[in-house]
């Protein structure tokens, strides 16, 4: 059993490349890799810099995450089709980050977060990451779409502010209006043209890379026609050619506690994404993920791009779905695509100085568009007020508070409903007499005994339930001179319950009556046992008809009788 076990536990930590290579990998695989590999690149490249872009730093750190934490999530991960790099959704964190502590306390901030992803994973805690209600999600996936939308707003109209742009969004919004009048048509064009043509693209040529297109053609645009944008070029200085040396970044005690929660943020976010990102690859494919393993990579991606200089590494849902439709075979695709963006890097660097910002605002629209999940925001607020009260929430207190909270709130006020939903649906009845005309499904013969009482208690037996259940049993009207409790369809008993339970058995025994379990399962019963309902105070039978008999020969001998 320990040898079954250790194997078990090695094969939840073997990366799906040693899956995919131990299973025979030929030629016809590494040229469906390479085209999807290359195929992802083309989409990453414009994405990873618009991203890191928006997110308050230079684009070529966009470019570092893709590269080297892409790498380490195919490399490491465990997911065959999984594709890492910067993600929409860390926009808003990274950008407070650095707003707050740096640059150099970014990279702080997403070495530790590797580090806290990682201890996540090989504890084996990723399966509780995949306990977020689905709400939940959806509010703060809306809720970064808006914020990501208006901090384009700048550039997509081309807007010269008189100070720096405000973080929160009813400031940032006051800002951008009192800008107005200073908006560039150049920079309306040239975005108005990127927006269109990627949606051009998608709606009659949905197999071509519309997002690089789109910026090659704005690129190609703005410099023939000498337009007044600005660019990458005139903002940055341009993109060097290569990554940089690799370095630890500096680690001191004082600086780690000022990180910290930026680093839990990072850790948060980043492990639901990526586990997100590998189920929507499972669904597309039929396979399945290893959860802890996936979230190991993703932890060594984000130490990796760390020491390049670059921005939290996650799983990236478009680019995953992006990598299977283009006939994937497994995780050398994204190694590839992770070596195509560094030699367009060494090739081709100096070609990016010529993109206009307004350009990248325009893809980075797109994607908020994209991403905003409008119908499945819609089919919730009609699906259960419930479902309503936790997306709105998670949703404004994203926008207006920040992203954790968001999350912690929903995830809270979501679980209380649900406790409150299980709660609700328990059931505790007592069987009909002989004479009456419900039907409860017993045998006439268990029933017609008016000194036993059989009283059935269905659903989850738990703490949220436990007190109902007990003043139910406590107001059964008659005072019989045996009970039996039918908790055959009890499937789960916690020890609030078995309390309850136990309580409920002393005051029937001081009246001089005989409790009888039946029907319980074998978790249910080790957890009656623990708190202390045993005889003298309850007997354990597998099925009811037996706890009757047993209950009716009590009654006649005047003791509890197994």
């Amino acid at each position: 059993m320990a040898d079954i076990a250790a194997s078990r536990g090695a094969k939840l930590f073997t990366p799906k490349l040693a899956d995919v290579l131990r299973e025979g990998y030929g030629g016809a695989q590494l040229r469906a890799d390479a085209m999807a590999g290359l195929t992802v690149a083309i989409v990453a490249l414009p994405l990873s810099m618009a991203i890191a872009i928006a997110s308050g730093v230079s684009p070529d750190r966009g470019l570092y995450t893709a590269i080297v934490g892409g790498f380490l999530v195919s490399a490491l991960g465990g997911s065959r089709f999984q594709i890492g790099g910067p993600a929409g959704a860390f926009i808003v964190l990274i950008a407070a980050t650095v707003h707050q502590h740096g640059v150099e306390g970014l990279v702080l901030a997403t070495f530790l977060s590797g580090l806290m992803i990682a201890t996540v994973g090989a504890l084996r805690l990723g399966a509780f990451i995949q306990y977020i209600p689905y709400p939940v999600t959806v509010g703060f996936t809306a809720g970064i779409a808006v914020i990501i939308l208006a901090s384009q707003i700048k550039d997509l109209l081309g807007l010269r502010l008189a100070g720096p742009e405000p973080g929160p969004l009813p400031a940032k919004l006051g800002a951008l209006a009192q800008a107005l009048p200073t908006a560039s048509l150049p920079a309306v064009l040239v975005a108005g043209g990127v927006i269109a043509t990627i949606l051009a693209v998608r709606r009659w040529r949905p197999h071509w890379p519309g997002m690089l297109i789109a910026v090659t053609l704005a690129a190609a645009g703005a410099a023939l026609l000498d337009l007044s944008v600005e660019t990458i070029a005139t903002r940055f200085g341009g993109i060097p050619r290569g990554l940089p040396l690799p370095g630890l970044p500096e680690i001191t005690l004082t600086k780690v506690q000022a990180v910290l929660p930026a680093a839990l943020s990072f850790t948060l976010l980043g492990s639901i994404e990526s586990l997100l990102s590998a189920v929507v690859a499972d669904s597309m494919t039929g396979r399945r993920h290893r959860s802890n393993m996936e979230l190991v990579a993703q932890g060594a991606a984000n130490v990796g791009a760390s020491m390049f200089g670059g921005i939290p590494v996650t799983g990236t849902i478009a680019r995953t779905a992006t990598n299977v439709r283009s006939g994937s075979a497994g995780p050398i695709s994204g190694i590839l695509h992770s070596l195509y963006l560094l030699v367009f890097m060494i090739v081709a660097a100096p070609l990016a100085g010529y993109i206009p910002l307004a350009a990248l605002a325009g893809v980075l629209a797109v994607v908020a568009w994209t991403m905003a999940e409008k119908q499945e925001f819609a089919g919730l607020l009609r699906a259960s007020r419930g479902d309503a009260a936790v997306l709105l929430l998670t949703f404004f207190l994203t926008i207006f508070r920040d992203l954790t909270t968001g999350i912690v709130a929903g995830f809270s006020v979501g679980a209380l409903l649900f406790l409150h939903r299980l709660a609700t649906a328990v059931e505790v009845g007592r069987a009909a007499s002989q004479g009456r005309d419900e039907d409860d499904g017993y045998d006439a013969a268990l029933t017609h005994d008016p000194d036993v009482a059989l009283i059935r208690i269905s659903g989850a037996f738990f703490f949220g339930a436990a007190a109902a259940v007990g003043t139910a049993l406590d107001e059964i009207g008659e005072q019989p001179k045996a009970y039996v409790l039918d908790l055959t369809d009890a499937p789960i008993l916690d020890s609030t319950a078995a309390a309850a339970v136990a309580n409920f058995a002393r005051r029937a025994k001081g009246r001089g009556a005989f409790v009888y379990l039946a029907g319980a399962r074998k978790a249910v019963v080790r957890t009656l046992l623990a708190n202390g309902v045993r005889p003298p105070l309850a007997r354990f039978k597998a099925e009811v008809a037996q706890a009757v008999i047993s209950a009716r020969r009590s009654i006649a001998e005047g003791r509890l009788v197994a």
